[in-house]
């Protein structure tokens, strides 16, 4: 019986490693070709003077936490209406199939409708930034005021009127939330 013996490549005198930039003549040791920046790099100076995110990444946030929120609460909401819809004779795959039935369809439309706020709440954001060249407190106050007057446009003046005074009042609550959690919870 032949006994194989493997060999470590780095200690065997026999064998050598691979390197795949040996013929290249760099003149940079390899290892700077892996030491990538860990902070965001910016084309503009000026843009690294505002410390906020893009309008790209504002939309991408602003509607996947909204859609993400919805679709959570609508689930909880379709869950509940689900458990009081069961009847005596229901049997358990019965039962589940109502839940996961009433859950799910409730989630995606209570996502789908928080999601498309969300997203005009982050294009009016945006916007108002880009025109103002201010971000604080009042910018969101001010996006939320629109998003929610344009959400309830069609219903009327004096519900758009509604909608635009809670959404300012909800987006200025959050953002000063965000503020005082900043400022007295130690993370």
């Amino acid at each position: 019986m032949a006994h194989h013996h493997v060999s470590d490549p780095e200690t065997d005198p026999n064998s050598r490693l691979y390197n795949p930039y040996q013929d290249l003549n760099l003149q940079v040791p390899i290892t700077n070709l892996y030491k990538l920046p860990t902070s965001p790099e910016f084309l503009f100076a000026e843009e690294s003077l505002h410390q906020r995110r893009s309008w790209g990444e504002n939309l991408t946030f602003y509607t996947g936490s909204a859609y993400l929120g919805g679709s959570v609460s609508g689930a909880g909401v379709g869950l509940f209406s689900a458990l009081r819809s069961f009847e005596q004779g229901d049997t358990l795959k019965l039962k589940i199939n109502r839940i996961l039935n009433g859950a799910g369809h409730s989630g995606r439309s209570w996502g789908n409708k928080i999601g498309v706020v969300g997203l005009v709440y982050a294009g009016m954001e945006s916007g108002i930034v880009a025109v103002t060249d201010r971000d604080d407190i009042w910018t969101s106050v001010a996006a939320g005021l629109t998003t929610g007057a344009i959400c309830r446009a069609a219903r009327g003046v004096r519900s758009a009127a509604v909608a635009g005074a809670l959404g300012g009042l909800a987006a200025g609550a959050v953002v000063a939330g965000k503020h005082v959690l900043k400022r007295y919870v130690p993370i």
